[in-house]
């Protein structure tokens, strides 16, 4: 059947934000020093999670549709880091590295020379997404960052994080650029109680949490929805051994989808743990890379219906390095757009 002349065609509507999101780069936030938080060999967060996820964006290709950027120290590090932990735990911190070797803040979280530096610089580079991304240099990003943070507290390490780098972020979101409501999606197969416990009271920020449950840190019940003026403002969806791509994308297109909507929030920060695939050897969540690609898509989209598209994404678990670089791969290829 022929086309209509060009005249009597109707030309589909763009939005403005439609238009922005499809002509902004995404950002990859990495940083060599990284690779210095040494944490012996029988630890699974070690350096070649990064690498492995390097190794896979340069042999597929995905790295040339990526900006790289690295940060650089932050000239106001620490003021950021205590606006969520207590300036006696960080000062404590810089006080416990070790000369040489590891030294343990607790059974599994090992550090070493050089491992607070990387922590401060993976804070860093957190920052450094939020400010090219509020410059309208970036649509979005990916922080490919080391130690994770999602688990750590108010005064101390936990579960292998030292400094909570998105907690952190959604302050950083809030003191620096003003905005009024942030919206944290966790991902990761372990809840992240550091994230839930910085804003178990606060309404600004809105804690979204999908993890394995019961299981470590034992925290993250659908009973715990915060307190006071935070109450309803967070959402655990906690998960039994062994399920998958289904029940994940249940929960991402109905109760995260309607929590976003109810919310409206001005920023998206995103725990990007992909320590739920169905290869990792540390839980027993069965979601595929396909499923990751397709949460991605569902966050992707309410990005662009409430906030401008505008979604910072950071590295927390993923412990089998081929399912976590394959998996991440799949996660940036939405971010991207290809």
């Amino acid at each position: 059947m022929a086309l209509p002349p060009p005249s009597e065609r109707k030309k589909k509507k763009i939005h403005l934000s439609e238009r922005i999101c499809c002509s902004l780069p995404t950002g990859f936030i990495t940083s060599p020093i990284y690779l210095s938080h040494e944490t012996g060999d029988w630890h699974p967060e070690t350096p070649g999670r990064l690498l492995a996820i390097h190794d896979y964006i340069k042999k597929t290709g995905i790295a040339s549709f990526l900006r790289f950027v690295t940060p650089i120290p932050h000239p106001e590090i620490s003021e950021w880091i205590t606006s969520i932990h207590h300036p006696g735990y960080y000062q404590s911190l810089h006080h416990k590295i070790p000369t040489q070797g590891l030294s343990n803040l607790d059974p599994d979280t090992p550090i070493s020379p050089l491992s607070v530096t990387a922590a401060e610089m993976a804070v860093s580079g957190v920052l450094t997404a939020i400010d090219e991304v509020m410059a309208g240099r970036l649509q979005n990003a990916f922080c490919a960052i080391r130690p994770p943070g999602h688990h750590a507290e108010l005064n101390r390490a936990m579960g292998f994080c030292l400094f909570n780098n998105v907690a952190i972020g959604a302050r950083y979101l809030q003191k620096q650029y003003g905005l009024t409501r942030i919206f944290i999606i966790d991902w990761d197969v372990h809840h992240g109680n550091g994230t839930q416990n910085s804003f178990y009271a606060d309404p600004t920020v809105f804690y979204f949490s999908a993890h394995q449950y019961p299981f470590y840190p034992g925290t993250g019940s659908v009973k715990e929805r915060g307190v006071d003026y935070g109450e309803g403002f967070t959402v655990n969806c906690p998960l039994p051994a062994g399920a998958g791509d289904r029940k994940f994308l249940n929960l991402f297109n109905k109760t995260l989808a309607n929590a976003v909507a109810g919310f409206k929030p001005d920023f998206i920060l995103i725990s990007a743990g992909f320590d739920a695939h169905r290869d990792d050897p540390l839980a027993n969540l069965q979601v595929t890379d396909e499923g990751f690609s397709e949460i991605t898509t569902i966050v992707k989209g309410l990005a662009g219906t409430y906030c401008g598209g505008r979604i910072v994404s950071c590295l927390e678990g993923g412990y089998d390095l081929s399912a976590l670089a394959s998996a991440v791969g799949k996660h940036l290829t939405v971010l991207a757009g290809m």
